[in-house]
């Protein structure tokens, strides 16, 4: 169970998911724990009717079910119906981990802020984390150890930077974002000139990164400053960890991007994308509105909204699964094919012998 200092009766957690108590409201919880490993004192829910069982054995304080399931027998934790359990525990984490951030305030030692930086209420800085000039940073701003916030940073309200995130120079970052560690924010965009004698001559990176409000990047992401103009990512856009974002691409809003993908530079993906794992766009590229592209595809040509993309290259989902039905059979056809040819070779021989006499 993850265990938090704040606790939440069962009445201000329903308040909060606009739910219904059944049972003691003043019921408290100081953690969240899967069902099947519930304890007093903690949280749990049910969404997945394979944990049915659980719902009647759980040790749990707290359980949230949906409004609609009926029980089969009467449980002990105290019950808060919402409309989705699952979309619930997404927002009861939220809440503890808010409480959790809430906590965090004042500037620890040894850290660099310099005088020329500006800072909102609320804020926090930790040890050995560095604010360079210019910098602005908005009300409730957590910034944990070992983070470097360069020259001319502006990061929104709520935003939190965990420890050891990288934030070069002009970057923009909008409000309640979370950027997770190792993430690097505006490092030069891939840039170089090839030269008459065979070497490369480095084509200066001077944008930066817009990021919106409500986005989170996950561990060691990195979005790169773009040439000229701004890289941007818009409002609601979650980024796995271990992706390539390159220089002067725009991502829409509320696309979301799995593990290991890459987006080259100067591709644009519209709204409401979903990239797989490992999934690749080459550069210059126009991806539409709601696409969706599966695990290693890869995009080569502009996609039209409303696309589910798969393989490499990619093409419709359906088209490739028709196409996949006949290459995975090519070994098969490939050994009938030489039977025929084998066959057709001795008719024609026998043919010849027949014309000889």
């Amino acid at each position: 169970m993850k265990q938090y200092k704040n606790m939440f009766s069962a009445e201000t957690i329903a308040n909060y998911l606009q739910g219904v108590v059944e049972g003691d409201p003043s019921t408290s919880v100081t953690g969240v724990a899967r069902i099947e490993q519930g304890k007093p004192g903690a949280l749990c829910f049910f969404a997945n009717p394979k944990y049915e069982k659980y719902v009647y054995t759980t040790k749990a304080s707290i359980i949230l079910l949906n409004k609609d399931y009926k029980l089969k027998e009467k449980i002990a934790p105290t019950i808060i119906r919402v409309d989705n359990a699952y979309e619930g525990i997404a927002s009861v984490l939220g809440l503890f981990e808010s409480a959790k951030a809430a906590n965090k305030k004042g500037c620890e030692y040894p850290s660099k802020i310099s005088w020329r930086s500006k800072r909102g209420k609320n804020c926090y800085i930790g040890a050995f984390a560095y604010i360079a000039k210019g910098v602005k940073l908005g009300d409730n701003v957590k910034i944990y150890p070992h983070v470097y916030v360069g020259d001319n940073v502006t990061i929104g309200d709520n935003t939190i930077v965990y420890s050891g995130a990288k934030i070069y120079q002009g970057c923009v970052i909008g409000a309640n974002c979370i950027i997770h560690s190792g993430a690097v924010i505006g490092a030069d965009g891939f840039g170089f000139a090839p030269q008459a004698n065979g070497e490369y001559k480095k084509i200066p990176q001077i944008g930066n990164v817009v990021i919106e409000d409500n986005i989170e990047i996950g561990a060691c992401t990195t979005i790169d400053r773009s040439t000229i103009g701004s890289t941007i990512i818009h409002s609601g856009v979650k980024l796995d960890n271990l992706i390539q974002i390159a220089h002067n691409v725009e991502i829409g809003k509320n696309t979301v991007i799995a593990a290991q993908s890459g987006i080259a530079g100067s591709a644009k993906l519209g709204e409401s994308c979903v990239l797989a794992g490992q999934a690749g766009v080459i550069g210059h590229l126009t991806v539409g509105d709601r696409v969706t592209i599966a695990s290693k595809s890869g995009i080569s040509n502009n996609i039209p909204d409303d696309r589910q993309m798969l393989g490499f290259p990619a093409m419709e989902a359906s088209k490739y699964k028709r196409s996949f039905a006949v290459f995975r059979n090519l070994p098969d056809l490939w050994n009938n094919v030489n039977t025929l040819v084998k066959k057709v070779a001795v008719l024609e021989k026998n043919q010849d012998n027949k014309s000889d006499e």
